[in-house]
């Protein structure tokens, strides 16, 4: 008799893909709508009126790169 503990890890072996494949969708998602819509007013004292563009768009693409990779593991 076979055991779901004997089919081995969650998701397959591809474990480490789909969780790169979620963090570099979220780190991209995240910080395009930080650009795209910055909180209406800061809501303690010291936070930014809005996000530093170039870390932004910096930290977008590291995550797009690391998504498209990450599907494209998944997919071949």
């Amino acid at each position: 008799m076979l055991l779901a503990a004997d089919t081995g890890l969650l998701l397959g072996d591809d474990l480490i893909v789909w969780i790169l494949l979620a963090l570099g969708g979220a780190m991209f998602v995240g910080n395009v709508m930080a650009l795209v819509r910055p909180p209406v007013a800061p809501r303690q004292e010291g936070d930014l009126a809005q996000a530093p563009r170039g870390r932004s768009i910096t930290m977008a693409v590291i995550g797009f790169v690391v998504a498209v990779a990450a599907l494209g593991a998944l997919v071949t």
